[in-house]
């Protein structure tokens, strides 16, 4: 799985509003995380039509987190930037179908979501501020073998 720019933008965007109380700026977040200013802005608006920050406008403006950060699934933000997390083609995996000898195709696919699922859905942006990580997570990275690149 690729995780595209727009994603990992967003999550860095967030844990810097979620380590503050006060409102913070699109262009003071894109210079603490090093990103493109405009890209930053556009990412800031789809998560504000996707109700993960509000934003006020003046010179005491800015963006803030819309709900707490224990309340953020990482997976949320993927989904308001990035849509479902393991589509095939553009297609849910459930929908698919496959005949002959790629049949059982789908079930990995399926597998594939409830993979993602279970480290994307139970960790918050405060976890990941606090290095809180849940064992769903941790059980993954402590693994040697998940900091190994595979190539053909």
């Amino acid at each position: 799985m690729q995780i595209p720019a727009k994603a990992d933008y967003a999550i860095r965007a967030l844990l810097s509003l979620a380590a503050t109380d006060v409102s913070v700026s699109a262009e003071h977040l894109a210079q603490e995380q090093e990103l493109p200013a405009k890209f930053l802005g556009a990412i800031l608006s789809d998560l504000r039509r996707g109700g993960l920050v509000t934003s006020q406008r003046g010179p005491e403006g800015g963006f803030r987190l819309a709900r707490p950060a224990d309340e953020i699934m990482i997976a949320d933000i993927l989904r308001v930037v990035s849509g479902p997390m393991a589509g095939v083609r553009g297609m849910r995996p459930e929908a698919l179908h496959y005949e002959g000898h790629a049949s059982h195709l789908r079930d990995v696919w399926v597998a594939v979501r409830g993979t993602l699922r279970e480290v994307l859905e139970h960790v918050t942006l405060g976890q990941v501020l606090r290095g809180d990580l849940p064992d769903s997570v941790t059980r993954f990275s402590d693994d040697p073998d998940a900091w190994q690149t595979r190539t053909l």
